[in-house]
């Protein structure tokens, strides 16, 4: 969805001449976006901890590589949206 945004975001800033704004809002959606889906995965971590805590270890594990491969897409969009 993030992508999509961003491409949306590109289409009208070349259709209008105006790089700047619309640069910035793709990229201030992207950060929101992360935000919210890291937000939901150290939510539902905390959920399944707390189911079995026992799983403590692989929880922690899972929970950081998924937020830092929304944070990696999230943070490509804002330099495609800075520079495009």
């Amino acid at each position: 969805m993030i992508g999509m945004i961003g491409t949306a975001g590109l289409v009208l800033a070349q259709a209008t001449g105006v790089h700047g704004s619309l640069g910035g809002l793709g990229a201030g959606l992207a950060a929101i976006g992360a935000g919210i889906g890291i937000g939901q995965i150290g939510g539902k971590a905390v959920e399944a901890i707390a189911r079995q805590p026992e799983a403590i270890s692989k929880i922690q594990l899972n929970m950081i590589i998924a937020a830092a491969l929304v944070e990696g897409v999230a943070l490509f969009a804002v330099v495609v949206a800075a520079f495009f």
